[in-house]
């Protein structure tokens, strides 16, 4: 299913509630960041090891988290008029220039530290 798709399918889901008269901006941003916490206080105080073990036993929990985050991301995106898609490629073509393969493999700068 293309994103297209499954935003519609979305939207579809909220527009039958009637719950678009919720979902302003500021909200949205709110609920994008609501639920990445959510997603965090899975992993928080974790190990490595730990954080693995975690998501074979809780991988349901943490996917539900993770769609949250998408598709209140899709909604929002939608309903600003913005392509995901395209904004995805977008922002890849500028991470390309900003991280480099042969300055940035294997290291976790941040891009200015290539210039």
């Amino acid at each position: 299913m293309t994103i297209a798709e499954l935003t519609d399918k979305i939207r579809a889901f909220r527009d039958a509630r009637d719950w678009a008269q919720f979902h302003k901006p500021k909200d949205m941003a709110a609920a994008v960041a609501i639920e990445a916490a959510e997603l965090q206080e899975h992993f928080l105080w974790k190990t490595d090891e730990d954080s693995s073990a975690h998501l074979v036993s809780h991988g349901d929990d943490v996917a539900e988290e993770i769609a949250d985050i998408a598709i209140y991301l899709m909604l929002m995106a939608s309903d600003a008029g913005i392509d995901l898609g395209q904004a995805i490629e977008t922002k890849l073509a500028i991470n390309e220039k900003r991280y480099p393969v042969d300055k940035a493999k294997g290291r976790n700068n941040k891009y200015t530290d290539y210039q």
